[in-house]
């Protein structure tokens, strides 16, 4: 127990130090210069990483869009068991229900 309260005044001294020499070099103007280049650098080198990764991903999407097929639907007996309505909406559909995606018991709808 004593070590732990010798290893934690240690390490309280230190975090004092560095915040008191964190504050000198603001004072000197070193933080105004770097906060410029991270500035400068997140306009010129991560917005425009971010656009282009959003462009890739879109051109990707639409790749697989074009040669997407829909898989036919197997009414097999032990999916899509319905042993009690939902509390929502008709009670066939689960909370996050997509008609493009999540078959039915009886099937897709509007096919």
């Amino acid at each position: 127990m004593v070590v732990f309260g010798r290893i934690s005044q240690a390490l309280l001294r230190y975090s004092l130090s560095q915040s008191r020499q964190l504050s000198v070099s603001a004072a000197h103007g070193h933080g105004e210069k770097a906060a410029r280049t991270w500035k400068i650098l997140s306009f010129v080198v991560a917005l425009p990483g971010v656009a282009v990764c959003m462009l890739n991903m879109y051109l990707k999407m639409h790749e697989h869009a074009a040669h997407h097929v829909e898989p036919e639907f197997v009414p097999y007996s032990h999916l899509r068991i319905r042993s009690k309505r939902f509390p929502w909406g008709d009670g066939n559909k689960s909370l996050f229900h997509n008609p493009e995606v999540n078959p039915l018991p009886d099937g897709y709808e509007g096919r």
